[in-house]
């Protein structure tokens, strides 16, 4: 028997238990994912936003249920449960009481990112034992109700909408995004980034752009880092300053779609074609380096290129947010469908793998494409 994450929010948890609590489903895309799940295993209930286990449910088997449970999303790879535990959040188990007990979160450290485990579901349980412990809780919360207060605001909050657009003469519907202003992010605390920790942030972006151009490097291309990162240095030597770094961008493109370009983290070239972009994003609020990926598409819409936005794994939740913006997403050509989300662990993962076996030089510029998470709707 494997334990699996089953993600919610306080609106789809609602949705789910005013349903029949039967039922539960998953985005298309998590197809693959969810052909590994058998029946007889659990769905452990996680709550994001306001961070807490609020559920344990039995896999029946897959389900045909069509009945629309969920009135923004369709979540259409869908199973059939049977519920074990089912909580209010103000009596779930917070992350927090996990600290150290679980494989996922050992540290404070790892508070926030929990190791890229909290990223989609269904995700199965890499330790048996971790399942067992959060329904041993889940059981005591149940037996004995202990009331915790709950941000209301977070617990309401709809991460995504649909909306409908005009596309041609067919009016279409997509889901869209709309972040609250100033927005915290929903994993992290609220805290004062120190000095160190700003520069920690910067050497780690400084390292992501100096290993996407020396991979680059390794498959052929030429390389161009952003205009203004060329003085920064990675193992004593400056980015602009590496093997196959170009000192000027192709030339077919007008003034402002190269000014927009030569922001770009990184770009990988063959003659005068860009092959790739990456938009490497630490600090900054996500939502700059994706509007740059689409005004470079606004300037040249029949630019054939493969998009990334590059961040560390606990951002995929910000990314997911901000990528359906209505301004991404009703495009003709959404954001989302083109522009893929690659985490700092997989990257580095895909790049240990690469050179361990020394593949680089056959390696198609596509490759990404498949280890990379894409958030437009199939």
């Amino acid at each position: 028997m494997n334990y699996w994450l089953d993600l919610f929010t306080g609106t789809t948890w609602k949705e789910f238990r005013d349903s029949g609590a039967s039922v539960s489903g998953f985005r298309h895309r998590m197809r693959k994912a969810a052909e590994k799940v058998q029946p007889g295993d659990i769905f452990l209930c996680y709550l994001t936003g306001v961070m807490r286990w609020v559920g344990a449910l039995q896999i029946v088997g897959a389900s045909t249920d069509k009945r629309q449970i969920w009135k923004e999303e369709e979540f259409p790879v869908r199973f059939d449960v049977k519920p074990l535990i089912l909580l209010d959040a103000e009596f779930g188990i917070q992350m927090i009481d996990l600290e150290g007990k679980v494989a996922f979160y050992q540290s404070p450290r790892e508070y926030g990112g929990f190791k890229g485990f909290i990223r989609m579901s269904p995700n199965r349980f890499r330790r048996t034992s971790d399942g067992q412990f959060i329904v041993s809780l889940l059981e005591k919360a149940k037996s004995n109700p202990v009331s915790k207060p709950v941000d209301a605001k977070k617990l309401a909050r709809k991460p995504l909408y649909r909306a409908e657009h005009r596309k041609g003469k067919t009016t279409v519907s997509a889901v869209v995004s709309v972040p609250e202003p100033d927005e915290v992010e929903d994993v992290l605390p609220k805290k004062t980034t120190t000095k160190s920790e700003d520069i920690t942030a910067t050497t780690r972006h400084t390292e992501i752009q100096y290993e996407l151009l020396t991979l680059g490097m390794e498959m052929g291309f030429d390389v161009w880092v952003a205009r203004n990162d060329k003085s920064k240095k990675w193992k004593g030597k400056p980015l602009g300053e590496m093997g196959r770094m170009v000192s000027e961008l192709p030339t077919q493109f007008n003034e402002v779609t190269n000014r927009t370009i030569e922001l770009i983290d990184v770009l990988w070239l063959k003659g005068n074609s860009i092959v790739a972009a990456f938009e490497v994003e630490c600090t900054t609020a996500v939502y700059s380096g994706l509007l740059r990926m689409s005004d470079l598409l606004a300037l040249q819409p029949n630019l054939e290129i493969n998009l990334f936005l590059v961040a560390p794994d606990e951002r995929r939740e910000k990314v997911e947010q901000e990528i359906l913006r209505p301004t991404f997403a009703l495009k003709e050509k959404p954001l989302a469908g083109i522009c893929g989300f690659l985490g700092f662990s997989t990257l580095m993962e895909k790049l240990d793998v690469i050179r361990k076996v020394k593949l680089a030089g056959s390696l198609k510029p596509d490759f990404l494409q498949k280890a990379a998470e894409y958030f437009e709707e199939a």
